[in-house]
Order: structure tokens, then sequence, then C-alpha cells
């Protein structure tokens, strides 16, 4: 999956996406996750916190 350009994404879909993700590949480590895509982990949570979603370590998800 390509997230190189994740800030134009429907931000309730990429929500999904990286929930996916971060439980089936990365056990919920955000900063593993941005760092196998090469991304900014800022502004991810930025785009993510538009939608009304924050990064919840404890669980390893956004909601």
């Amino acid at each position: 999956m390509d997230l190189a350009k994740f800030e134009s994404m429907d931000v309730v879909m990429l929500m999904s996406i990286i929930n996916m993700k971060l439980r089936d590949d990365f056990g919920g480590q955000l900063d593993q996750f941005v760092a196998f895509y090469d991304i900014s982990r800022d502004e991810l949570e930025k785009k993510l916190a538009k939608g009304g979603f924050e990064y919840l370590p404890e669980v390893g998800q956004f909601r």
C-alpha cells in the first residue's frame, strides 16, 4: 500500500487502513509504522486529528 500521499486520502478510510496495519503488522507501534512507510508521524496525527481521531498508545490504535 502506498501511503506516501496520505494527506489526500479520506480521513476515515485512512484511519481504518492505519489501524488495520498497526494491528496486523506493527503490534500497535506507531513509530515503527511511520518509519516503515517513511512518513511524518506529526503530519499523520494532524491529518487524523482533523477527523477527530487521536492515537491511543495503550490500545495501539487511532480512535
